[in-house]
């Protein structure tokens, strides 16, 4: 008999399932993949919906008073990252098209489903949700700035905020507002409270959903550039590497506790790949390679988070960090 908990403990497993699924689906005809594209931002809107209605909103609420893990990962994901980013990219073909299309990605924090690989982790994933709405806005600030910096004042020009303003709303606004409203609606009658018990069975089939949606309808792009593009996988590949280990040290030097210090390695390492792609796709035709350089981070990410989700709680943080030595606890 399936019961949530079995569903949660075959969770990377059933993930595994999901992309070979996807991977050879995507392979297949385009025209599959072009039906599933306009269903991404669907279903990244229900998969947080009922990752939203995992998290008591009275706890939400104090997450937002704490100041010391918003330092943390604002300083994390706008001062590290751009720094290893810009270290990273040195080994890249230092052709525009493909920088922008690594900046793009690398520069812009995740907002949707760091949520729930936080909370497969173990990690605090209620100071995840209320740092996204400010990691939201600062990236979009910021991210001009860092292209111009990086790359070239005519690429910053190209980015626009409707798409970041469109997603956010669409992704997590609404979302977050319909889980609260369910919280509301559960704690006041017994239908709310069997809906709600009915969605907490859907987070893992979900992210399953999700990451055969994603793979499927982007393939063809990586799989018709994978010749060009090839160099920028080790980039990201270090990526996830690199950034885990400075927000364990970050976490140290700021003495979080467990499950802040995991939500902090998961900010600093997951990127904002899937609200990126419409920017990337609205840059002028000598950049049509950009979306393919953001996507391929799409496919080496899902990877890795399947990796990392086992890793961090299994290795790299068991307990709270210790601040002298990296790798004690």
């Amino acid at each position: 008999m399936v019961t949530k908990d079995r569903l949660q403990q075959n969770q990377i497993a059933l993930y595994g399932v999901a992309v070979t699924l996807a991977i050879v689906a995507g392979l297949g005809k385009s025209s599959v993949s072009s039906l599933l594209e306009p269903l991404i931002n669907p279903v990244l809107a229900v998969l947080l919906y009922v990752t939203f209605l995992e998290i008591p909103f009275t706890r939400l609420r104090h997450a937002f008073t704490n100041r010391r893990f918003m330092a943390a990962a604002l300083g994390m994901n706008f001062l590290v990252v751009p720094a290893v980013a810009f270290g990273l990219t040195r080994f890249l073909p230092q052709e525009p098209v493909i920088l922008v299309g690594a900046f793009m990605v690398l520069l812009t924090p995740c907002i949707d489903y760091v949520i729930t690989f936080t909370a497969l982790a173990g990690g605090d994933s209620e100071q995840i949700t209320a740092a996204t709405p400010v990691l939201m806005l600062v990236q979009l600030l910021l991210l001009p700035a860092y292209l111009w910096l990086f790359v070239g004042q005519q690429v910053a020009e190209f980015v626009e905020a409707g798409p970041f303003i469109e997603a956010f709303v669409s992704i997590i606004a609404v979302p977050l507002a319909l889980a609260w409203l369910t919280e509301f609606w559960a704690d006041r009658s017994e239908t709310g409270d069997r809906w709600e018990g009915a969605m907490g069975w859907l987070p893992v089939p979900m992210m399953g959903a999700t990451l055969f949606v994603v793979i499927v309808s982007q393939l063809p792009r990586v799989q018709d550039s994978i010749g060009q593009i090839a160099a920028v996988v080790p980039v990201y590949v270090a990526f996830l590497i690199v950034m885990p280990l400075l927000g364990r040290l970050a976490a140290g030097l700021f003495e979080m506790d467990i499950g802040e210090s995991r939500a902090l390695v998961f900010t600093s390492v997951t990127r904002n790949s899937l609200v990126i792609l419409p920017l990337a796709l609205a840059l002028p035709s000598g950049y049509a390679l950009a979306p393919a350089v953001v996507v391929t981070q799409t496919l080496v990410e899902l990877t890795g988070m399947v990796v990392l989700t086992r890793v961090v709680p299994g290795w790299l943080l068991p307990t709270a960090p210790s601040i002298s030595v990296l790798g004690e606890s």
